[in-house]
């Protein structure tokens, strides 16, 4: 098919994008896009009879006031979005969020969700805004001498998003005269630069406008974390699609208070049980199993010792 006989369908599915995607990037907040996962598609989880955590100051405040408040993102597709119309969360990570309140005691209409930036989940943490965090949180050390991490629940790395009829790139070692597209600084993007110098590097501040330059042909690749990537790739699974393996690794944690450690365990507890019960595979089957990506095997729970 010639590039121009495929332009009308081209631009029909970007006009659709142009609707529910927007920003969604490490650190880089958006508008809200469009309706995520079908609610009625959605598993149910269990929630916990007389549970009780007495030794977590943030559990007990938390069921004084009678609900949880989460932190979340809003701006990522089929992880973390929020429908605009009807101010309803949903994704991979909301579904994370709503297990483990379930676990903890709470059930989904007891969990208040908070969206907060990137640059603010420590802030918001530290001051009791939240009691918890679940928004692709890459745990690390310098993140540890400032929260808690229970997790990690998805082990996401640095991938690669291609048009559906793309045969040539299978990973970033067919990268050379490819135009790749990332976020300008971006991590993603210094690591292509570094390790892959014959790609030719394009950049723009979110990765939405990189998803439209893929879809007209202006570029042959995006490049970021899979996670983020096959959430795009579940808005338009004819069009788009992750491929290779991911080439970095980062760990996706749920944030907690600092020293709160009744708190972690007990999350660390509950993943567990949810990643063994089937809860964790219905909740990634349910929103980002629907790019076509099956769904991997969860990362090991690195319980740390207390600081």
């Amino acid at each position: 098919m010639s590039r121009t006989a495929r332009l009308p369908r081209v631009l029909a599915v970007l006009t659709v994008l142009l609707a529910v995607l927007f920003a969604a990037a490490c650190g880089k907040e958006g508008s809200p896009p469009g309706k995520g996962p079908a609610e009625s598609r959605l598993p149910e989880y269990e929630v916990a009879k007389d549970f009780q955590l007495p030794d977590s100051p943030t559990w007990t405040r938390a069921k004084k006031r009678g609900y949880l408040r989460v932190g979340v993102k809003e701006d990522q597709p089929y992880l973390g979005e929020r429908d605009p119309a009807t101010g309803t969360y949903s994704g991979f990570d909301i579904e994370i969020a709503k297990m483990m309140a379930a676990s903890l005691g709470f059930p989904q209409d007891k969990v208040h969700f908070r969206t907060i930036a990137s640059a603010n989940r420590e802030t918001a943490l530290q001051n009791g805004q939240i009691d918890f965090y679940v928004g692709t949180y890459t745990i690390n050390d310098k993140r540890k001498k400032l929260v808690g991490f229970a997790g990690p629940y998805y082990m996401a790395g640095q991938s690669l998003l291609v048009r559906k009829n793309e045969n040539d790139i299978h990973g970033p070692e067919d990268l050379d005269g490819k135009r790749v597209c990332s976020a300008t600084g971006s991590t993603p993007y210094q690591r292509i630069k570094a390790d892959y110098p014959k790609a030719i590097l394009v950049s723009y501040d979110t990765y939405s406008v990189c998803v439209d330059n893929l879809l007209t042909y202006q570029v042959d690749a995006v490049t970021t974390d899979d996670a983020i990537l096959i959430g795009y790739a579940a808005k338009a699974p004819n069009e788009l699609k992750v491929v290779g393996r991911p080439f970095s690794e980062e760990p996706y944690g749920i944030g907690v208070p600092h020293g709160d450690n009744a708190l972690r365990l007990a999350l660390d507890d509950a993943l567990e049980a949810r990643e063994k019960n089937g809860d964790w595979k219905k909740a990634y089957d349910a929103t980002l199993g629907l790019s076509g990506v099956p769904a991997p095997k969860p990362p090991a729970i690195d319980r740390y010792p207390a600081s």
